[in-house]
């Protein structure tokens, strides 16, 4: 019986097409020769080095294996698992105290895709760790191709990018309230556009983003608005600072002015927007954000969009999950910092519930139903 060898896609390096072709032995030396495989390595501690076997869950924390004597780790903190064919670390958080990739928390029981390059903090954003891909004979293998990457963007929430938006009819170029917001327009649905970039690990998304004229709609000295890549409502920015501020977790007094800055360039976005009287809107951001770079939620509450699917989207902003603007300025100018409670991640597993009228649903497609008595087309 004949292979298909042509359409293969085991290779993850080029070999001549008449090598492929000799026979079942032949493949199985081939494949041997070109098995990768993948190590969790210390940065600060290069000889601490745990092997992450293809496809299978590794379980660490505190303990001999890492070195860690935190008791704030638990000894089960986090669980990789690998995927040498596709190059990438599935991390997911199993203690209680956070679990980071690039400084962004992951939270308990949630699941993210690390990759080379990417630094993954076992708690508290300490213990740092890379991962590494390389050949059964020990030699590091570069970044994956095009391709393999790719294979990454299942997400379409968080790791995909559109390179193509639809204006809206009725767009902003006639306002003259405020001349560089008037020569840009509001769309909505921006981010359903099916052609997609990848742009590394999705959680540094946003610093691409900010930086795309293609989704910048105002920019100032301080600040600039982008389009929601995944819009959760008809209209949803995201007003950021050029300072490359983390989180709020990173926020003190010294930030005071720019988030009043960021809370009044979101105000002029609603303030222009041609629903602005038909629908309400909510400035805010998440307590425990997805994405590094600080960002503002500045989102329509009409929820109606088709990238609203799961639970966690509609909880993040019709809970306590999602802080609003005013309250987080009144929380950095009494205590210098913003307190987040403690199992706020919890919130985002609380059933659905209307936002308006309270009503339970049982699913998504029911809740979106449900809204239309509320809103208007």
């Amino acid at each position: 019986m004949g292979w298909q060898w042509n359409s293969w896609t085991l290779f993850h390096r080029k070999v001549p097409i008449e090598k492929r072709c000799v026979g079942n032995t032949l493949f199985i030396l081939l494949y041997s020769a070109v098995m990768r495989v993948c190590w969790l390595v210390g940065k600060e501690k290069c000889t601490q080095r745990v092997k992450l076997p293809h496809l299978k869950p590794v379980v660490i924390g505190r303990g001999p294996e890492t070195g860690i004597t935190d008791k704030k780790c638990s000894r089960q903190q986090v669980q990789l698992k690998a995927d040498c064919n596709k190059g990438y670390v599935t991390v997911k958080q199993i203690g209680v105290n956070p679990t980071s990739v690039d400084l962004v928390n992951i939270g308990k029981d949630e699941v993210v895709k690390m990759k080379p390059g990417q630094i993954l903090h076992i708690v508290n954003n300490l213990y740092p760790y890379t991962v590494q891909f390389a050949d059964e004979s020990g030699k590091t293998v570069p970044k994956a191709d095009k391709m393999l990457h790719e294979d990454l963007c299942e997400n379409d929430d968080t790791e995909l990018v559109p390179r193509k938006t639809m204006k809206l009819e009725a767009d902003m170029q006639g306002s003259s309230a405020n001349p560089k917001l008037s020569n840009t327009s509001v769309s909505t649905h921006e981010g359903t556009s099916r052609s997609k970039e990848h742009l590394g690990h999705w959680s540094q998304g946003l610093k691409s983003s900010m930086q795309d004229p293609e989704m910048q709609v105002y920019k100032d000295e301080k600040t600039v608005v982008i389009k929601d890549k995944y819009p959760k409502a008809r209209y949803h920015w995201l007003v950021l600072p050029w300072d490359p501020i983390t989180s709020l977790k990173s926020v003190t007094r010294d930030h005071l002015k720019l988030l009043e800055h960021m809370h009044a360039v979101g105000q002029k976005m609603i303030e222009q927007c041609p629903a602005r009287e038909s629908l309400e809107f909510r400035l805010g951001y998440h307590a425990i954000p997805s994405m590094s770079q600080l960002h503002l939620h500045v989102i329509s509450q009409d929820f109606d969009s088709p990238a609203l699917k799961t639970k966690k989207h509609w909880n993040s902003f019709t809970t306590e999950y999602f802080l609003n603007s005013q309250d987080v300025i009144e929380m950095v100018r009494s205590k210098g910092k913003v307190m987040v409670k403690d199992h706020t991640s919890e919130l985002l597993k609380l059933p659905l519930r209307c936002h308006r009228c309270k009503q339970q649903l049982s699913t998504i497609p029911q809740l979106k139903e449900h809204l239309k008595k509320h809103w208007p087309k």
